[in-house]
């Protein structure tokens, strides 16, 4: 495991985006047949540069707010920028995600094996990460998006946690699969940014895994899983948690968390930082963890 050897620290941090090489340990996809639409760029945030190369095109991105009025008025310092239609933006390096097709596009740690399916002997391919709490700094561009998470219990089970804008069918034979709602905060007049931070406890979710109300609520929505069906149609909206059981009862995840085998992020959003906490929310975190703006 990429981390269970590791002495791990009460704050790890998986992904910067302003890091050295912030990619060094994530895989990334993109759908080839959108050449244009479909990318993972780094990029500053308020400024949207550099642009992605061509053909790539980046989204309009989505007005928050209707002001347009300055930042700090009050202040009196004419040089502050304008708080504009797009709220508060990040004066920060960030990971730029974006696709029609959310399947095909994302950012995957562990990555594959370098070398082959020898590596995988060594288990380099699964995190190992045991902390329980999970944040994520997204900007919200509008678009429905997702997340993954692998969690194993003690006894070795695993199955995938995904809080969504969105929902898919499993083939037979993978690990069953945790659909949840996700939702940014409403917006209002007053809303400042579109940046949030996700934390969600990990292990809190394992129960939901064995749930017969949430496996029943994914038969009584047709959720039948059709053997190589991976197309992106899989995915779309359901207000509500279910349970896509594509393993055998015995290989459901129920025991005592144990750790988290991988994270996968997936389009349409912008991603400033991942890291795993012992405490949650409440745990105090570096003062480079926040989000910085003009």
């Amino acid at each position: 495991m990429l981390f269970s050897t590791a002495v791990q620290p009460s704050i790890l941090s998986l992904f910067s985006s302003t890091g050295a090489g912030p990619l060094f340990l994530f895989d990334v996809a993109s759908d080839t047949a959108l050449q244009s639409d479909s990318f993972v760029h780094l990029l500053h945030d308020r400024l949207s540069l550099p642009a992605p190369p061509q053909p790539k095109s980046l989204l309009e991105l989505p007005r928050i707010t209707d002001r347009n009025d300055w930042a700090d008025e009050d202040e009196g310092d004419d040089d502050r920028p304008k708080l504009t239609s797009r709220g508060r933006e990040l004066d920060q390096t960030v990971l730029h995600i974006q696709s029609p097709t959310l399947r095909t596009t994302y950012i995957h740690c562990p990555p594959t094996p370098k070398n082959g399916p020898s590596d995988l002997s060594a288990d380099v391919d699964v995190l190992g990460i045991k902390h329980p709490w999970i944040h994520l700094q997204v900007r919200d561009l509008g678009r429905d998006w997702a997340f993954e998470v692998g969690l194993v219990d003690h006894s070795g089970r695993a199955g995938v946690k995904r809080p969504q804008l969105i929902t898919e069918r499993r083939t037979p034979g993978s690990a069953p699969l945790l659909l949840l709602p996700l939702s940014f905060p409403a917006r209002s007049p007053h809303t400042l940014t579109a940046w949030d931070t996700v934390a969600v406890n990990l292990p809190s979710l394992l129960p939901y895994f064995a749930s017969p109300l949430l496996s029943r609520a994914q038969s009584q929505n047709g959720d039948r899983e059709r053997p190589g069906e991976m197309s992106d149609d899989n995915f779309r909206p359901h207000p509500n948690p279910i349970v896509n059981v594509g393993a055998s009862v015995a290989d459901i995840p129920s025991g005592p968390y144990a750790h988290a085998s991988f994270v996968r992020v997936y389009a349409t959003c912008r991603l400033r930082r991942i890291w795993f906490t012992e405490s949650g929310p409440s745990q105090k975190i570096p003062w480079e963890f926040e989000l910085y703006a003009d």
